[in-house]
């Protein structure tokens, strides 16, 4: 068994979820509930679960509070999925970020998907490593993320998304070279990081490649068209990218 706590405001969204949770992951037994940052944080630290289903907006604050307050008092070793409305400010710092999410209302699809994931990591204790980069991002209060959580077998690893030479998909995965590191496989799809890369400098010039403008060195016409990067890599231009790929060297 896997133990919860349920922290929401709403005490029909909290029975909502209990039903949820006994129907499509009875694994997961909720030891608790609160509905405010203050008895979540009490409850938090008195009875610590494996994973804490946490809603963002709660009556007395936030749910990024409540992180705050806990973190402030010690360290905090509980897997966090948040419960959250269509924000996609909060959205984008929880991918950056390699947390879990759950949108309202729950699907039950997202809901097992989530659980599934959480039953390969709960005994790494690395959420520490995403909540404070998430909290970092959220201070900020800038969508502007610097710094980037990739989350593979080995762990959590944060890199400076500027040090991000390129991304390759690699079928269901994305192999993210990076300046001054070893690349690293994730198992995402591309395209998941170009939706979270593209405001960052980031293009996606082929199918199977995403490349930071930044570390382009050459843009070779010839041979059908391909990009030189800055760690010697040549990366193929599919056809439909040229124009715009020229159209953004001419601004650079």
């Amino acid at each position: 068994m896997i133990t919860a706590l349920l922290i929401d405001d709403d005490s029909n969204l909290r029975n909502g979820m209990k039903s949820l949770l006994a129907r499509y992951a009875p694994e997961i037994h909720i030891i608790g509930e609160a509905d405010s940052v203050e008895t979540g944080v009490t409850l938090l630290l008195q009875n610590p679960p494996q994973v804490v289903f946490l809603d963002i907006h709660l009556g007395d604050g936030s749910g990024f509070d409540l992180l705050e307050e806990v973190n402030q008092r010690g360290k905090l070793n509980s897997q966090i999925v948040f419960i959250t409305a269509h924000e996609q400010y909060a959205i984008k710092a929880f991918r950056f970020s390699a947390l879990d999410f759950l949108l309202k209302p729950v699907d039950p699809e997202e809901l097992q998907k989530v659980i599934e994931k959480l039953k390969n990591v709960i005994d790494k204790n690395d959420n520490v490593a995403h909540i404070d980069l998430l909290l970092e991002n959220i201070r900020k209060k800038v969508d502007n993320f610097k710094r980037i959580a990739l989350s593979n077998s080995d762990g959590i690893h944060l890199f400076e998304v500027s040090d991000i030479i390129r991304c390759e998909s690699e079928d269901n995965y994305t192999k993210f070279y990076i300046k001054n590191s070893k690349p690293i496989l994730i198992s995402k799809t591309l395209k998941e990081y170009e939706d979270l890369l593209t405001e960052h400098g980031f293009e996606r010039i082929h199918q199977s490649h995403l490349i930071n403008l930044a570390y382009l060195k050459s843009y070779i016409k010839k041979d059908g068209g391909y990009v030189v990067m800055a760690d010697n890599a040549h990366l193929p231009i599919s056809q439909r990218k040229k124009e715009r790929l020229q159209e953004l060297l001419n601004m650079l």
